[in-house]
């Protein structure tokens, strides 16, 4: 990744896009960047990334500032 790209704002798009994909109420389909989903995971956003599954689940802090941010970033203003 270059210098001048900051992953702590990729990470809070990737976190609002995922509230995107959200289904089953906690569960949301992880067709993002291994690294930032681990970053996610690491910051207790969402459960482990690595498996056979093709979503993740949010904690209770990642789907309450995964929804923040969405909300942030693509409501009308």
């Amino acid at each position: 990744m270059d210098d001048d790209i900051d992953p702590e704002r990729i990470d809070d798009a990737v976190l609002a896009l995922l509230w995107l994909g959200l289904h089953d109420g906690w569960r949301a389909w992880k067709g993002f960047d291994w690294g930032a989903l681990d970053r996610q995971h690491r910051k207790g956003m969402i459960s482990d990334p690595v498996g056979k599954a093709r979503s993740v689940v949010f904690t209770e802090q990642g789907r309450r500032e995964a929804e923040r941010l969405f909300r942030a970033f693509f409501a009308r203003r």
